[in-house]
């Protein structure tokens, strides 16, 4: 199976290089639209090849998507915390209230009830 894994990862290394390979060219990435970009007599452009602005959409994307997935199981991990706060409690007040009963007890008597 790790070998299938590595079969895997070699072909995604070997098709994103030859990705990169064919789009080496630059390209001229405007950060604003020509309109907007007149109305405040700024021009942003940026001269990068190709494959970098592939892989970075790329990256964004799934940096987003994971920063979404995290807020959206928000909601999961709060209900998860405030459960076992709750068993925590009820461990503790299993605990008292079983030292309770065995108050005045003989020791061996509360030890041997408490196993059961």
């Amino acid at each position: 199976m790790r070998y299938i894994r590595y079969a895997c990862i070699a072909v995604f290394a070997v098709a994103l290089i030859a990705v990169a390979l064919a789009n080496r060219g630059p390209v001229a990435l405007k950060l604003l639209p020509d309109e907007i970009a007149g109305l405040f007599a700024v021009t942003p452009t940026m001269e990068l090849p190709l494959f970098v602005v592939i892989f970075g959409g790329i990256v964004t994307g799934l940096l987003v998507g994971f920063v979404w997935e995290w807020m959206r199981e928000y909601a999961v991990r709060a209900e998860n915390a405030r459960n076992a706060r709750e068993v925590r409690r009820l461990e503790r007040e299993v605990k008292r209230l079983k030292a309770e009963k065995h108050e005045g007890q003989d020791d061996v008597l509360a030890l041997l009830d408490e196993a059961s």
